[in-house]
Formats: C-alpha cells, sequence, structure tokens
C-alpha cells in the first residue's frame, strides 16, 4: 500500500473496505508521511476575509432566498 499526496493523484481510487491489518499499515504510512511542513501549514494563520463581509453576503442570500419563496 502506498500514500500518495493529492497532487500525485492523478485519479480518485475505488472505495472498497480496508481489513483491520491494512488500516493499520494505512495510519502507519500516513503518520510516517506527515513531515514539519505539514504540521506548519496546518498550524500557520490563513487571510480570511472579514467577519463583517461574511455576514453581509450571508444575509444577501437569505434576502434572496426568502424572495424566491415568496
Amino acid at each position: 500500500m502506498k500514500i500518495l499526496r493529492p497532487e500525485e493523484v492523478k485519479e480518485f481510487p475505488k472505495l472498497r473496505e480496508l481489513s483491520p491489518e491494512e488500516l493499520r499499515e494505512a495510519y502507519a504510512l500516513a503518520k510516517a508521511a506527515f513531515t514539519a511542513e505539514d504540521l506548519y501549514r496546518c498550524t500557520e494563520e490563513e487571510e480570511g476575509i472579514p467577519m463583517e463581509d461574511f455576514l453581509k453576503e450571508l444575509e444577501e442570500i437569505q434576502e434572496k432566498v426568502e424572495q424566491g419563496n415568496q
């Protein structure tokens, strides 16, 4: 079994049930592949949009939905 990074995946594999042994192997491989760079990406703060802008956009969407229901 090989753990692929998202940039290495060319097509999504078919889903299947994994045996307990396969799950242990997958977890071990994923843990071993997790680097300090991965940890850093998980902890760095991403630039976002101001909450006021987000709420305004939600309110606009809600108004459109309410107008469509009338």
